[in-house]
């Protein structure tokens, strides 16, 4: 079988949501160390939807809502930083592109 890392067929909202995954991954990991399993959940995620698998969609909603609920609680804690304010709408951007319809719909049909 023969894997990638994107996925030109899908629809655009899956494939800004794979990279949005796979940027996402590389930041959390290099940003803080504590929050490795995180930035692996997002890279695995990323990879199984560029595969088109089931578990790879699920495993990266799972990882976009707990990268949204870790940013947002940092926000707070900083009382609303600009660099931090970026990085929450850059996670909310991922959620609602991985739960947009033509996203669902799509992983509904083809993923396996």
């Amino acid at each position: 079988m023969k894997y990638r890392w994107l996925n030109p067929h899908q629809p655009q909202t899956l494939q800004i949501s794979v990279f949005l995954l796979y940027f996402s991954a590389v930041f959390t990991i290099l940003g803080s160390p504590q929050y490795l399993f995180l930035g692996l959940l997002e890279a695995v995620g990323g990879f199984g939807i560029a595969n088109e698998k089931k578990w790879g969609y699920i495993t990266a909603i799972a990882a976009a809502v707990l990268d949204f609920v870790v940013t947002l609680r940092l926000t707070m804690a900083i009382n609303f930083g600009g660099l931090s304010i970026i990085g929450l709408m850059f996670s909310g951007a991922l959620v609602a592109l991985l739960l947009h319809p033509q996203s669902r719909e799509y992983q509904k049909i083809w993923f396996q």
